[in-house]
């Protein structure tokens, strides 16, 4: 962990946030969630990024199972700037040693390290450089775990923002501050809390956090030159606390059909929605929800299979249902070619809804995969489209799928928080999340 230059640093006194402004902020985080990853791939800017902003996080993922690799740009050899080209490659190579010996002593000696060589505190100028050095480490990686883009130093940012980009679009994506702990403060418009969870740390692994962090002796004691330690007491008080924070990264735009026209290919039930408990399980408790009986004209988003549609036939007198995937409209429309009262079409959310009059609009599992934009427009042509009276049921997931912008309880909040729809019904468990909601 580098400090950011001059330049950054220097627009004008910049006051250090002290740890105890930070104490109220990490009450009341969710926790980070054990979603069963199988590869984790970490990104650092400079060695010692990930043992300050996440070493808990690695020790816990490491002895659940998971393949840990560490990918770091830069030998960190600029730390201190004054040095010479030659102090410089010395620098860099104590800094090696300096990670594998932290790595040892936190548990993690077999985690492989991918050197990168980069400058280190010329990131910026070299993305795409790194862009093309990431692909292949991330390539097969089900999580990654990059230094938070916002963080204020440009290394980190370069590194995060590119890690991200190059990431799979199945990768579940998460990001660490460090910098952020030091000069910002909890009520800065940057600091991304409704995206923040916590990682508690157990009193081993907090030991072994420390441990690691002690290894790296060119960054605790004064440099070469004679210039303060990098790592400040004030600085260490940030990452000697009983948890650590991640910012979850979600793609910032609708996940694409593609994605799903994969999930098809070679498998005719993709969500199992046919043999899942959790899959008839949350289909009884959506419509047991309802509150009317019988409806007229119904519409479903994303109809997958069929297996609601023909549920929502027994209890309407027309239902139109679309799905953007070509083998979900086939499977569909075979599914319910016995139920007159269906009409399938191929189309997706917003466009594909239709103008109305609708007296029941049905989202399930889809909501959380639309963007900003598209989820403002879903649910403002669907407002416009319901009868005075007319209802809404949402029923979604609660984790967080990798492809999603968001999850299932903030594509409620957004329902919810429209001016013309009243909510009816709410059911949550530790599943998914139900919502029946009336036109006013």
């Amino acid at each position: 962990m580098n400090e950011p230059t001059t330049e950054q640093t220097t627009r004008g006194p910049r006051a250090i946030t002290d740890e105890a402004v930070w104490t109220p902020w990490l009450d009341g985080l969710r926790t980070f969630p054990d979603d069963g990853y199988r590869h984790a791939v970490v990104l650092a800017a400079h060695p010692d990024d990930e043992t300050l902003g996440a070493s808990g996080v690695l020790q816990h993922l490491h002895d659940r199972g998971v393949t840990v690799e560490l990918v770091v740009a830069t030998d960190g050899e600029a730390a201190f700037p004054r040095l010479s080209a030659a102090e410089r490659v010395e620098l860099g190579r104590v800094r090696r040693h300096e990670l594998h010996e932290s790595l040892r002593a936190q548990g993690l000696p077999d985690v492989a390290v991918w050197w990168l060589g980069l400058p280190d505190s010329g990131l910026a100028a070299h993305r795409d450089e790194l862009a093309d050095m990431l692909t292949g480490p991330l390539a097969d990686a089900d999580m990654c775990l990059v230094p938070w883009p916002g963080d204020p130093h440009p290394d980190h940012q370069a590194v995060g923002e590119v890690g991200l980009r190059v990431a799979p679009l199945t990768t579940h994506r998460w990001s660490y501050p460090i910098w952020m702990w030091h000069w910002l403060r909890p009520r800065d418009l940057g600091v991304p809390k409704s995206r923040a969870f916590g990682h508690p740390l157990t009193t081993g692994q907090q030991d072994r956090k420390a441990a690691g962090v002690a290894a790296f002796t060119s960054q605790l004691e004064p440099g070469p030159d004679g210039s303060a330690p990098i790592l400040s007491p004030a600085m260490l008080r940030h990452f000697a606390r009983d948890r650590e924070v991640l910012f979850r990264e979600p793609p910032r735009r609708s996940a694409p059909v593609e994605r799903f026209a994969e999930l098809y290919d070679g498998n005719a039930d993709p969500w199992g929605v046919t043999e899942s408990w959790y899959e008839r399980r949350k289909r009884a408790v959506a419509l047991a929800c309802l509150p009317t009986e019988e409806y007229g004209t119904v519409v479903e988003p994303a109809c997958g299979l069929g297996a609601l549609t023909q549920d929502l036939a027994a209890r309407a007198r027309h239902v139109i249902a679309f799905d953007p995937v070509a083998e979900a409209v086939k499977q569909t429309s075979e599914n319910t070619a016995h139920l007159p009262n269906v009409e399938v079409r191929q189309a997706a959310l917003p466009t594909g809804l239709p103008d109305g009059p609708l007296d029941l609009a049905v989202f399930s599992e889809i909501l959380y995969y639309l963007d900003d934009d598209d989820l403002a427009e879903t649910i403002t042509r669907t407002v416009a489209a319901l009868r005075p009276g007319g209802h809404v049921l949402a029923v979604h997931w609660l984790p967080w799928a990798a492809e999603a912008p968001r999850d299932g309880m903030d594509a409620h909040r957004h329902l919810l928080a429209h001016p013309e729809l009243d909510a009816l019904v709410e059911h949550t468990d530790e599943q998914f999340v139900v919502n029946v909601l009336r036109r006013r």
